[in-house]
């Protein structure tokens, strides 16, 4: 009758399992998963920053000692990583796993299948030799590694609280009468955790060498001149460099033939205009790309020399931006301000206070033309109209990487800030997703946030944040002067 009555407990039990319940957990294993993916692309960045240092005489050395450690880290979570993937899959065919339309199908409700393959069938026990064998290997790697980490891995390997007294071991209190997907769920936050040490161990190799490298992959010459347009002794100024410039990739730049001194990635050539008619001036670009290998950029200088009538100057540069206030100065000989009008397709234009000043502004990207008139004559000048490039979205002064928890918790908010634009244009920030994971966070933590600054699910992510917790935004919005929304790159952080 006992027997009975037990059997009958157990049938009640299993149909008590809901659907809320089940989903719920698919949902908190899929997040595991998601965390899980970017842990190990982050592993891959600092692994192959590691590569990279054997080949700088500056790092080789160090990286020569510290490689091996981090390749060593690597290796075991791959081992532990793929045991416990195996267990997942014994799990499933345990639950009846079969294949529907290309999709795992088992149940999801069993609560016999764990208490039968993790307990009566002792992988419970086996699971937990694999973690703590992973763990004592991963402190051994060396001396320092086990001083840094022995009590931050966050591999915790004591027997959680559990309301039934007889779940007093390490497997009863994980698997036994749990339903067959909340097991599946615990066995993936544990490959959470053994990502997270490997994460915690490579990158501490890593920085025993130096710090990631930000390594620019493309590179865009720019070619800016102070007018496209000048009347006879006036001088013409073009400046020229390459974009996404770092010290390693210092271009060489010529003009005409002749080598200009470079500074800050730029060069300027001047010449003064001489002869109606157009002008066009032959240049070469060579820089050293992030590979070793050198690449170099050929084009043309063009610019038109007027006669005394009309001229119009961009003040800032050759190119239109939508958006923003686009200062040129027009002028005709022999005529005051006053006589000269302007109009501009593409846009508006009006007067600026300054004299022979005008300001345009542009709708769309293309082409706009200036017609100016005067002394009864109306002469086209067409520019290129280009839109406002995306900003770069910043907590504080960093865009990722290492960052101390104080100044992480010290920030506002995301902010979005165009670099090294000729123009003073403002992007605001309009939402984001914030994601929060490792210490401080028993769970990956997720909210969505709107505005720049932190606010309600998003500021308790922050405040949870300590040094060990790894804080990813994504999804980050942002709105410039043009009215036009940007979709812009996530950023990553490391919290020291």
């Amino acid at each position: 009758m006992i027997n009975l009555m037990y059997l009958v407990l157990t049938a009640l039990l299993a149909l008590n399992v809901s659907a809320e319940i089940l989903n719920a957990f698919r949902t908190v294993n899929s997040s595991l998963v998601q965390s899980n993916n970017m842990i190990d692309a982050k592993n891959q960045t600092i692994l192959q920053s590691i590569e990279k240092k054997l080949t700088d005489p500056k790092t080789a050395e160090r990286a020569a000692i510290w490689k091996p450690k981090a390749d060593a880290a690597k290796a075991l979570a791959e081992a532990a990583n793929t045991y416990i993937e195996q267990l997942k899959l014994a799990l499933k065919k345990e639950a009846g796993l079969t294949t529907e339309n290309g999709e795992e199908v088992y149940k999801e409700d069993n609560i016999d299948a764990a208490t039968r393959l993790m307990d009566t069938k002792g992988k419970g026990i086996e699971l937990y030799n694999q973690l703590k064998t992973f763990k004592e290997k991963l402190l051994a790697i060396d001396p320092t590694i086990k001083e840094q980490f022995e009590h931050t891995l966050p591999i915790d390997l004591s027997i959680p609280k559990s309301k039934n007294e007889g779940n007093n071991d390490w497997t009863s209190a994980y698997f036994r009468m749990t339903p067959t997907i909340a097991a599946v769920t615990i066995l993936t936050k544990f490959q959470n955790d053994v990502k997270n040490a490997e994460a915690q161990v490579v990158d501490f190799c890593h920085n025993k060498i130096g710090q990631v490298e930000v390594v620019y992959d493309q590179f865009e010459p720019f070619v800016g001149t102070n007018s496209n347009y000048l009347m006879p002794g006036q001088q013409f100024e073009a400046t020229l460099g390459i974009g996404a410039f770092s010290a390693k990739a210092q271009p060489q730049i010529s003009v005409n033939g002749q080598g200009l001194s470079v500074q800050n990635g730029k060069a300027v050539y001047k010449e003064t205009a001489g002869g109606i008619g157009g002008r066009s001036i032959p240049y070469s670009i060579t820089y050293v790309k992030p590979d070793g290998t050198k690449g170099t950029t050929n084009g043309t200088i063009e610019y038109r020399v007027g006669s005394a009538s009309t001229a119009v100057s961009l003040d800032k540069m050759n190119v239109l931006f939508i958006g923003v206030d686009n200062p040129i100065t027009i002028s005709a000989a022999g005529v005051g301000a006053e006589g000269v009008s302007a109009s501009i397709s593409n846009g508006s234009l009006v007067r600026s206070g300054k004299n022979g000043g005008w300001i345009a502004r542009v709708n769309s990207e293309g082409n706009a033309t200036i017609t100016v008139s005067a002394n009864g004559k109306s002469t086209p000048f067409t520019y290129r109209v280009r839109s406002i490039p995306d900003p770069t979205p910043m907590i504080g002064a960093s865009k990722g990487g290492n960052i101390s928890a104080s100044a992480f918790k010290s920030q506002a908010g995301v902010r979005a800030v165009l670099e090294n634009f000729f123009f003073d244009a403002k992007f605001t920030v309009t939402s984001f997703k914030i994601t929060g994971d490792g210490a401080g966070f028993e769970d990956i933590a997720e909210a969505s946030n709107s505005g720049a600054g932190w606010n309600g699910g998003a500021q308790n992510i922050v405040n949870k944040a300590r040094s060990g917790s790894f804080i990813t935004i994504e999804e980050i919005r942002a709105v410039g002067p043009d009215g036009r929304t940007r979709s812009l790159q996530p950023m990553l952080f490391n919290l020291k």
